[in-house]
């Protein structure tokens, strides 16, 4: 039902109530002041309300318009009722709403919240890896510092109780050719196999020599050339990573030897015609 119609049906009973109202009061009017009827407008319209005769201006008896009235107060109770039970409900949705409101704003609070900690602890992370790559760094540079001094000798055949400082000193004489005199010269702090020995390898352990003059190391490096075509090799010793960094690099020397630069590594940096060379991909160690 539309509005214009409740408004409508509200003007009827409006009406049926005031005409009963009406006669209900001229009755008594007529019981107070004369037993004769009057011909009044009220009582040509209308009967004495007691009749079972009287009749409304639309033609039903008292008893129909109050049955009427009754009926329609009772459907205008019961839309009443839904409208309360409408109201109720729409409060508790707002209020529902309102709750679900301040929730989210809660959670947009703590969202920010957290972002702001999920950033400040990325900013702390990647303090924490500069650093911990600055340390790193640090210690490898130490350990290359500290291996400054060494000279690994690879592909010298191993015998039962043998005297390494020997072999190494019989090995230059031998193959490197220096004079005996200056051999029988060179101070070694220590001179060792690496690793443990594995019966049935295809290779024997290098062995590390550890000189007591930077010189005297130098000077045994340099005649490294004097092994070309032969299975021994001489080389400083690095730490592992600088190891596999130099393995990188090395290809990359070749190629720029052959396009006619001058390349050369120093430890784990390739330099280009004087230039240091770094690409991120290749070289990320320097960045």
């Amino acid at each position: 039902m539309n509005s214009e119609d409740s408004e409508e049906n509200l003007e009827t009973l409006q009406e049926y109530i005031d005409w009963c109202f009406d006669v209900i009061v001229m009755k008594k009017n007529q019981n107070a002041c004369s037993p004769v009827k009057s011909e009044t407008p009220s009582s040509k319209r209308s009967r004495p309300a007691d009749s079972p005769e009287t009749t409304s201006p639309t033609g039903k008896s008292f008893t129909d318009i109050l049955d009427s009235i009754d009926k329609r107060l009772s459907s205008f109770d019961a839309r009443l009722s839904l409208v309360e039970i409408l109201h109720r409900e729409f409060k508790s949705l707002r209020e529902s709403l309102e709750f679900s409101q301040q929730q989210v704003e809660t959670l947009a609070a703590e969202n920010a919240s957290l972002r702001d900690s999920v950033k400040s602890l990325t900013e702390n992370v990647t303090h924490l890896n500069e650093e911990n790559k600055k340390i790193k760094e640090t210690v490898i540079d130490l350990q290359a510092r500290s291996m400054r001094d060494n000279l690994v000798f690879s592909g010298i055949p191993e015998s039962a109780e043998e005297d390494a400082e020997a072999t190494v000193k019989s090995f230059i004489k031998t193959y490197l050719k220096l004079p005996e005199d200056t051999v029988e010269n060179i101070c070694f702090e220590r001179v060792h196999r690496l690793g443990a020995k594995k019966p049935g390898a295809p290779r024997p352990r290098p062995i590390v020599a550890k000189f007591g003059y930077f010189k005297q190391k130098e000077q045994v490096k340099s005649r490294g050339r004097e092994l070309k075509g032969t299975d021994f090799s001489v080389n400083d010793q690095f730490p592992k990573e600088i190891l596999e960094r130099r393995k990188v690099l090395f290809p990359i020397r070749r190629s720029l030897i052959q396009k006619g630069s001058r390349a050369v590594i120093a430890v784990d940096r390739l330099y280009v015609d004087g230039r240091l060379y770094r690409d991120v991909s290749t070289t990320p160690w320097l960045y």
